[in-house]
């Protein structure tokens, strides 16, 4: 199933917990706070699906941000404050209030008895287009490493951030098993970079794709990669 490997990468998002609630919770957050201390916004920020609105807005004239979720929810909170008349300023207090509820996330059960096992068997490092940190997960302590795409300057698919991390860790790519939830991002970016990829395709996430035919193994969870792994190398 896998040739030998020698450093294994994960995706963050909706492959170690879900995505969905956490930056709903974090909009809801943002949302209440404008409302709260920004009068001018009430007129046309109606419901929090106005944010994702100004968001699509913003991407859509400064495509450079595409890579960089920081920034570019930095840029959109800032056209949201322009708008209601207040100082686009005010977005170092408002943003960190917004990343503070983004980074608290709800672990699928799988990963840290999984991550465990793993980190006692191989080398562990993320790597991610979001802008999720593994440390406020509860995480920190089984990766490396964490490569971004706002801080690398590439993004999954490109083959360059893949070809960072391997680099980073001294490590051929061939050696590299890169698990994550997205077919294209992930399985097919680590594909194109000449890794191996494992597709983590969990059960609740209603936006994946059919399964066959797949380019790479399918997994509905951390265990059964484990348990393949443990097979693989026994």
């Amino acid at each position: 199933m896998f040739a030998p490997i020698a450093l294994i990468s994960f995706d963050l998002d909706d492959t170690l917990w879900p995505f969905g609630p956490a930056v709903a919770r974090a909009e809801r957050v943002l949302f209440d706070w404008l409302h709260a201390h920004v009068p001018g916004c009430r007129s046309f920020l109606h419901t929090p699906a106005v944010l994702r609105e100004f968001r699509a807005r913003v991407l859509e004239s400064q495509p450079e941000l595409a890579h960089d979720m920081s920034g570019l929810r930095c840029a959109s909170i800032a056209a949201i404050l322009q708008a209601a008349g207040a100082s686009p300023a005010l977005v170092d207090v408002v943003y960190p209030i917004f990343l503070a509820e983004r980074q608290r996330v709800d672990l699928y059960p799988d990963v840290l008895p999984a991550l465990g096992w793993l980190a006692e068997r191989y080398p562990l490092i993320a790597i991610t287009n979001g802008n999720a940190c593994v440390h406020a997960a509860g995480l920190g302590h089984v990766f490396q490493h964490v490569f971004q795409a706002q801080t690398t300057g590439y993004a999954k698919p490109d083959p360059r951030i893949f070809h960072t991390a391997a680099a980073q860790a001294g490590i051929a790519p061939a050696q590299v098993l890169h698990v994550g939830d997205d077919l294209h991002l992930d399985v097919h970016g680590a594909l194109g970079a000449d890794m191996q990829a494992a597709w983590l395709r969990r059960p609740d996430l209603a936006h994946l794709p059919p399964a066959t035919p797949s380019p790479a193994p399918c997994f509905s969870d951390l265990h059964a990669l484990c348990r393949a792994l443990g097979q693989h190398h026994a």
